[in-house]
């Protein structure tokens, strides 16, 4: 399956954490750790070329149902990413909580970020441990019936 996400040769979580340049290993296997510690319920995976935690099933563009992470992490040319596809009240938790996430850019359920200090490590807590509760899409209207896969 074609996707968006920055292209890699990596197959598998350990291949992926292997292949990050110098400069983003640390901050991603902090995240890494953190995302697991904080939502265990969130089994970590490789997944459209990211890391992946937990899934649930989705319904793509091409009405093919797939499983999607409930949260990605993945380490782009110019910043990092978390994706948090998860809903409350039918928004994004990224959108509803951007203002005390931190020196962060938001758009939809992604959290763009450039440093590891950028941030608010609490706040994305509160985050993690809601998107575990709540997965799903704008518009995957089926979402609130879907139980999360570990």
């Amino acid at each position: 399956m074609a996707n968006m996400f920055k292209p890699t040769k990596s197959t598998s979580v350990k291949d992926y954490l292997d292949s990050l340049p110098e400069e983003r290993k640390e901050p991603i296997l902090f995240l890494h750790g953190f995302i697991q510690k904080i939502s265990p319920s969130l089994k970590s995976h490789f997944a459209y070329n990211m890391l992946g935690y937990g899934s649930f099933p989705y319904k793509n563009y091409k009405k093919e149902t797939i499983d999607w992470p409930t949260v990605a992490l993945a380490s782009q040319k110019n910043y990092m990413s978390i994706y948090v596809c998860a809903l409350e009240n039918g928004e994004y938790l990224a959108e509803r909580y951007k203002d005390t996430l931190g020196k962060v850019d938001v758009g939809k359920s992604c959290i763009r970020f450039k440093k590891l200090d950028d941030l608010n490590l609490s706040e994305l807590k509160k985050v993690l441990q809601k998107a575990a509760k709540m997965p799903g899409l704008v518009g995957a209207n089926h979402h609130k019936k879907c139980k999360t896969k570990d």
